[in-house]
């Protein structure tokens, strides 16, 4: 006989149940055992038949709204068991199309050394004085060659082992000059003395090995004046390499030697230290080749207007890329043109370390 707490007592079975359903399969066996054809609430509708009317009007709508409740439990029961299904197979089968997030230029980016090194002996020679002066690397042999006291034949000019361009319908012919002495002329003719300039910047020769490449850059340095002399240019050479290298003090050596545009001509070698993977400078008992000087030939001051009776001048000449080399520990010279983006990230700076004197050339 069916009473009313039995269908209280079997709505809450069949509730449970369908909450318990842990996926669609079992939630279906929920179904099937309470309103399937030999379900449990379809077994009580089916008491319904054997009633008398006064018992089916008080059992009628209980039952109905029973098997309403039920299978709207179940109802709702399948959607959500849907909806999670539904995500754990999007977060199985997740694919993130999107781009990382890139890092920015001043993270990533990279100075290259060369261009680094130049800002440092920009820097080192402006605290001393110097102006910057610059030139086209496209030159003629007139400013190339021929005002630096390069004679027409001399053999001095196969030195260069220079890149001459097609020659004009006059016979005359451009070339990418072989060193930035055409800017010291430049200088010289575009402004009065005294004159105090650093000119840096590419050049090219014929030669291509560890220590040579067919384009190198270099930085050269005039002074004229009527005082100017050996003991300025050996002052002006120490201060440099002292301050470049970061150094408490240097030794140089001076041995005499030949450039057409200075009389007397020199190279300087300064004080070091050579370790098997590196070269200390300032130390040790060792001697290294840095750069060539001398005093400007009174023939070069005479081809600019000047007179050698009245003025007088020093110049110096110095390879950025073999002063990086020394200085940041590279061993081959070919790699600062190599465009390895993996060597410029070992040996690049960060683009807002700027060099300075008071801050550290190399912080």
């Amino acid at each position: 006989m069916t009473d009313l707490s039995s269908l209280q007592s079997l709505e809450l079975e069949v509730l449970a149940a369908v909450a318990g359903a842990a996926d669609e399969p079992s939630l279906e066996a929920v179904r099937v055992a309470a309103l399937g054809k030999k379900g449990s609430v379809s077994e009580k509708m089916k008491t319904l038949g054997t009633m008398d009317p006064e018992q089916r009007k008080t059992f009628g709508p209980a039952l109905n709204a029973l098997r309403d409740r039920v299978a709207s439990a179940l109802a709702d029961r399948k959607a959500a068991l849907a909806d999670a299904a539904l995500e754990a197979r999007l977060a199985s089968e997740k694919l993130d199309v999107s781009l990382p997030v890139r890092e920015s230029g001043l993270e990533t980016g990279r100075i290259h050394p060369v261009s680094q090194v130049t800002e440092e002996l920009v820097a080192i020679f402006s605290a001393m004085g110097f102006s910057v002066a610059e030139g086209p690397d496209i030159e003629t042999d007139e400013l190339n060659f021929t005002k630096l006291n390069f004679p027409v034949g001399h053999p001095a000019r196969e030195m260069h082992d220079t890149f001459f361009l097609p020659q004009k319908e006059d016979g005359s012919r451009l070339l990418l000059r072989t060193h930035t002495s055409p800017v010291q002329i430049r200088a010289m003719e575009a402004g009065k003395p005294p004159i105090r300039v650093i000119a840096p910047g590419r050049t090219y020769r014929f030669d291509m090995d560890q220590t040579h490449t067919p384009m190198f850059h270099q930085l050269e340095g005039l002074v004229i004046d009527r005082q100017a002399n050996m003991s300025h240019l050996k002052w002006v050479l120490e201060e440099f390499l002292k301050t470049f290298f970061e150094v408490p003090s240097v030794e140089l050596r001076f041995r005499p030697s030949f450039f057409p545009f200075t009389e007397p001509s020199m190279e300087v070698d300064v004080r070091c230290r050579k370790l098997p993977n590196e070269i200390r400078i300032g130390e040790g008992d060792d001697w290294l080749e840095i750069l060539g000087c001398g005093m400007v030939h009174p023939n070069v001051l005479r081809n600019v207007g000047l007179d050698p009776d009245e003025w007088q001048g020093f110049a110096w000449g110095v390879g950025i890329d073999r002063v990086a080399m020394l200085k940041y520990g590279m061993p081959d010279l070919r790699d600062l043109f190599g465009a390895d983006a993996r060597w410029l990230a070992h040996y690049g700076f960060r683009p807002l370390d700027f060099p300075t004197l008071a801050g550290g050339l190399s912080s």
